[in-house]
């Protein structure tokens, strides 16, 4: 057990791709936790498979290095404002923050959110300006910028008097001022060891502990993981556990694991100040109150944001289903997510059983369902989900959805289209202005409705050149109706495999989604209609062939790559009469069961 004043616990914040992983690592490196001979990747904090592909932090993530006779105890967090559930539950542990920026860049719309949350909570932010050797930093402008936001926030004289350091985490050094020599991370330890209050409270208190996240492993059950406020706690010792409406249950300690480097280590006791995991409460959630029996202080339970989209999981009863999935039916689906809705608290899954048996899975936005989703279909899995849905809330009578606050950079030759769509999607423009190299910054509060769908189009217009972020802002009321997708379908209209002269001769007609040889069914939709309305087609047709042969029969067709979909642009493509089938093999969009009948009576 580490002297709780040597102890300091630190949680590391910023926008998307600021350098926070990348910092980690160089940390994690020079606190010469790997051997001289071991391969380290990058992102090495970043070890969930989506992770490392999509190139963002999913989930908040522990280590522990040691400085001199210090332990730190760091949480990397996710930049994404999908994520930010796992920012809110670890802030809890930790005594400080600190917050990286882009020494170009500065204050980005994520750097705003994850702040506010650290400063409503009363933790006193150090600020690391990052990316300092690159040749457009600017590290005085965003050094201003980001005293500016503070205040904007509404931080106390306390916090607005933030220490701060420069740094390039991808050279893995840090500077107390820029004209510093630039020789190691020793400067920013420093810093962190000096920033960071020592963990409140008194060893000698009987113990006390909240749990922030919660994991699960199938030989521990659940395990309540948090920062230990009171005393100490041994493995095997009997503890209460309370929930935040009262009830009250005695617990025997089965195991206790803390962190050392990236790995976790088995500990027969846990001290004031030490993040843990403590394993031995079958129904532990997160807020619950762990403490000796003696121990009768009541702890303020964590408030989480509520969810703001919803997708329905029904079973896939397609013609192909079974094909490449090991696990298809109902039971299997409702196991799997009953094991989800144990470990991760940030999602909420209900059940509905009847004649449609039905998961619905809610979560902060596209992006939050997707990676769930994609974690399934890796798993085996196949499934069917419907076109995600706000949830809204009455207030006061009136039908309150949620908000979006929208923040785009994007050049101003494109600026005038991105305008006019967000205004049609019921957007409203609350700042606007063009910097001198000609990039112009709009600032929208936009209902998540109009962001639904609308992140495709935004890179068409602007060719790829502009960026969007968002973060929910609040609950306001229903805004009215926004138009969906204004182009129809293309529905294949008989099974079989796609034939490319059928699809050369279907190109005139929109874009399409399947190409040669590709297998194809009944209501399967094979592309995008050029007009509003769907359209029947026969994709599987070939060409005739006669027995006289005659000049410029046989010549050879061109055709364009079919478009595929990710499972966050399918969720965000398809209407309300559409599913998204996801299978191990492939991603297929079709509609609800088309029958004979529908397709004569739409033919």
């Amino acid at each position: 057990m580490h002297d709780h004043d040597k102890i300091r616990n630190v949680a590391i914040i910023a926008h998307i791709d600021h350098g926070k992983t990348t910092l980690l690592d160089a940390l994690l490196k020079q606190s010469k936790i790997f051997r001289d001979n071991e391969e380290i990747p990058e992102r090495v904090m970043d070890s969930y498979d989506q992770e490392k592909e999509r190139g963002i932090t999913i989930f908040a993530k522990h280590t522990s290095i040691f400085y001199h006779d210090y332990k730190i105890n760091l949480i990397d967090t996710p930049g994404h404002a999908d994520f930010s559930g796992e920012v809110e539950r670890v802030l809890g542990m930790v005594n400080s923050v600190l917050l990286i920026i882009d020494a170009s860049e500065g204050p980005m719309p994520q750097t705003r959110f994850v702040l506010s949350k650290s400063l409503k909570m009363g933790l006193r932010p150090f600020v690391v300006i990052n990316k300092i050797d690159r040749p457009h930093a600017d590290p005085e402008r965003v050094l201003n910028e980001t005293f500016d936001l503070f205040v904007e926030l509404g931080a106390t004289d306390e916090q607005l008097d933030f220490q701060y350091c420069y740094a390039s985490a991808l050279s893995g050094y840090a500077q107390k001022e820029v004209t510093d020599p630039k020789e190691d991370l020793t400067p920013l330890l420093d810093l962190m060891v000096e920033a960071t209050p020592v963990p409140p409270g008194s060893v000698s208190n009987p113990f006390l502990f909240q749990a922030c996240s919660i994991a699960y492993d199938d030989f521990l059950g659940r395990k309540a993981c948090g920062r230990v406020l009171e005393g100490s706690v041994k493995k095997g010792q009997q503890i209460l556990h309370i929930c935040p409406d009262g009830k009250q249950k005695k617990c025997t300690v089965t195991c206790i694991e803390g962190h050392s480097g990236l790995e976790r280590v088995e500990l027969h006791e846990a001290g004031l100040g030490d993040i843990v995991n403590i394993s031995g409460m079958p129904d532990v959630m997160i807020g619950d109150t762990l403490c000796a029996p003696e121990n009768t202080t009541k702890l303020t339970p964590i408030q989480l944001d509520e969810p703001t989209v919803s997708v329905d999981i029904v079973v896939n009863n397609g013609p192909f289903a079974g094909r490449s999935g090991k696990h298809v039916t109902m039971n299997k689906i409702i196991d799997r997510m009953e094991k989800e809705q144990k470990a991760n608290i940030s999602y909420h899954i209900s059940f509905s059983s009847g004649d449609e048996q039905k998961v619905t899975v809610a979560g902060r936005g596209e992006l939050h369902i997707a990676v769930l989703l994609e974690a399934l279909r890796r798993e085996g899995y196949e499934f069917c989900v419907s076109r995600p849905r706000v949830l809204t809330k009455e207030i006061d009578g009136v039908q309150h959805e949620p908000m979006e606050r929208v923040f785009i950079e994007v050049p101003q030759d494109h600026s005038g289209p991105v305008i006019e769509q967000l205004s049609r999607n019921r957007g409203e423009m609350q700042h606007l202005h063009t910097d001198p190299q000609g990039i112009t910054h709009m600032e929208f509060l936009t209902p998540t409705r109009g962001l639904m769908g609308y992140r495709n189009e935004f890179l068409t217009s602007t060719r790829g050149l502009g960026i969007l972020t968002s973060t929910f802002e609040s609950f306001q009321p229903h805004k009215g109706p926004i138009p969906g997708r204004t182009s129809g379908v293309l529905i294949a209209m008989s099974s079989g495999k796609a034939n490319g002269f059928a699809c050369f001769n279907l190109e005139d007609r929109g874009m399409l989604f399947a190409g040669p040889g590709d297998d194809v069914y009944e209501g399967m939709i094979v592309g995008q209609h050029c007009r509003e309305n769907d359209l029947i087609v026969n994709i599987i047709k070939g060409k005739q062939l006669t027995n006289v042969r005659a000049s410029g029969t046989d010549e050879k067709i061109l055709l364009t790559p079919p478009r595929t979909f990710t499972i966050e642009q399918a969720i965000s493509y398809i209407n309300e009469d559409e599913l998204i089938e996801v299978t191990p093999g492939s991603i297929r969009l079709r509609k609800k069961w088309l029958t004979e009948n529908e397709r004569k009576r739409k033919g």
